[in-house]
């Protein structure tokens, strides 16, 4: 008697496929004595998965894009002014503090709140963001990076923080670090 299929080919045939789609082994093809060939169409087709996005083809996809609102123009304005020419990960983890910062009720409740809170960010003078020049590849690079982080689409690496700073500086904190990313250290 010749057993053309291993029990575990079998098992795997049962148990993974859904519910819906397991049959009895005579209808698949297989027969009961595991004697027949099976059918093509009775195999279970592959899983296809399709990958997500990197970082860098979501920063290609958004930076032909306008800031949206008042508060996405003051964050592309910090990703711009505190990280850019970092890495991607880096400036996304920058946003992601903004808005950390925002939700998190012990900041101002908004993304310009926070960019202009006093003594948080170096470029602030008076209040006032400046203006970067609008046609740079790291101005459109800063306005993705505050869309993708507005979205959620992607992780920049520094979960639940609320703090950063420069790694050429010791600040002293006794915060719980969670990543450094590029140049920059960050808290929560």
């Amino acid at each position: 008697m010749r057993i053309g299929y291993s029990l575990a080919f079998l098992a795997a045939l049962l148990f993974a496929a859904p519910a819906a789609a397991q049959t009895d082994l005579t209808a698949a093809g297989l027969g009961i004595d595991g004697l027949a060939d099976p059918a093509p169409s009775a195999l279970p087709a592959p899983e296809t998965r399709t990958a997500a996005p990197s970082l860098a083809d979501l920063v290609a996809a958004h930076s032909d894009t306008a800031t949206l609102d008042e508060d996405s123009e003051c964050l592309a304005r910090a990703v711009y002014y505190e990280s850019r020419g970092e890495p991607l990960s880096g400036q996304l983890a920058v946003a992601e503090v903004i808005i950390n910062r925002a939700r998190s009720g012990r900041f101002a409740s908004t993304l310009c709140g926070v960019v202009r809170q006093r003594s948080q960010f170096s470029f602030v003078r008076a209040g006032i963001i400046p203006q970067p020049p609008a046609n740079s590849r790291d101005w459109q690079i800063a306005v993705a990076i505050a869309r993708i982080a507005t979205e959620n689409l992607a992780d920049g690496g520094a979960p639940d923080a609320l703090f950063f700073h420069a790694r050429r500086i010791n600040p002293g904190w006794r915060l719980t670090r969670v990543a450094t990313v590029g140049n920059h250290v960050f808290y929560r």
